[in-house]
């Protein structure tokens, strides 16, 4: 969809194989999962505006394809499910969002991906990541997530205009996403049938405090909170991590790790096509 090329450099790579196709067709996906051991459904519609924009591609691919890997997998093979906390919606204020609270997603995307999670859980032998709001360099760039666009306008624009202000997210390196997928995989008896919110437990931020920490590495940077106007995306929370945490997953890469990385980066990049919308 976005003509990125991000699987180049492991084209040479005699263990990687590729086809092109569809994850919601039958008839490619039930080829391809008979001899699979673990299977991680990763083709997803991301963010809250991209799936409004079309509503059909996020049901379809977001919950129905794994819905039907669900279907097609035997019971001896494993689901390793990448979700959002999204899912928690708007929290109570001073109190963590656990694996236990109650989930009340605010978005299509949010709904979408609560549904699949609870499709691959009720299926039984499957572990659901939480991920919190990604951020990092990667071959398959985002520049429309709450870090990356951040710092995006700090080195390109020096300014932001901030929306609600006040509203809290999580945030973890997209390096720290791919070792939590290898940790599940490594543990997976010891923590099969349950979910698990992934983050930097330091970092529960406001985008106030974001923008005051991007500040310290572009002292240039300003950010602007707008008197009129809101944010699309409703998210309010803050998360618990420490449910991962206990199992001896401990993420490697800061926040600030990512913003001195996204901040080389954007000097090279020079233009946005790096983004869900």
């Amino acid at each position: 969809m976005y003509r990125q090329p991000a699987l180049f450099d492991v084209c040479c790579d005699p263990r990687f194989s590729v086809v092109r196709g569809d994850a919601r067709d039958e008839r490619v996906i039930g080829p391809l999962v008979r001899e699979a051991d673990v299977v991680i459904p990763l083709a997803a519609l991301v963010g809250a505006p991209l799936c409004d924009r079309d509503a059909i591609g996020t049901v379809t691919t977001n919950r129905d394809a794994v819905v039907l890997l669900t279907r097609l997998l035997s019971p001896s093979q494993r689901i390793a499910i990448p979700n959002t906390n999204s899912g928690y919606g708007i929290g109570r204020p001073g109190v963590p969002c656990t694996e236990d609270s109650p989930l009340n997603p605010i978005s299509l995307y949010g709904r979408t991906k609560v549904e699949a999670e609870a499709a691959v859980l009720d299926r039984g032998n499957a572990i659901s990541l939480r991920l919190a709001t990604v951020f990092g360099m990667a071959p398959r760039m985002r520049t429309d997530l709450l870090v990356n666009e951040f710092v995006y306008r700090a080195v390109k624009d020096r300014v932001v205009v901030l929306f609600e202000a006040d509203f809290t997210r999580n945030y973890i390196h997209i390096r720290d996403v791919a070792r939590a997928f290898l940790h599940v995989i490594d543990n997976f008896e010891a923590m099969r049938d349950q979910c698990y919110n992934v983050g930097l437990s330091d970092a529960n931020l406001t985008k106030r405090q974001l923008c005051a920490v991007i500040q310290r590495h572009v002292p240039s940077f300003l950010a602007l909170e707008a008197p009129l106007g809101e944010d699309p995306d409703k998210r309010d929370y803050i998360v618990s991590n420490e449910k991962i945490e206990r199992t001896g997953f401990k993420p490697r890469h800061s926040l600030e790790d990512g913003i001195r990385e996204l901040i080389k980066g954007y000097t090279m990049l020079n233009n946005t096509r790096y983004g869900n919308v």
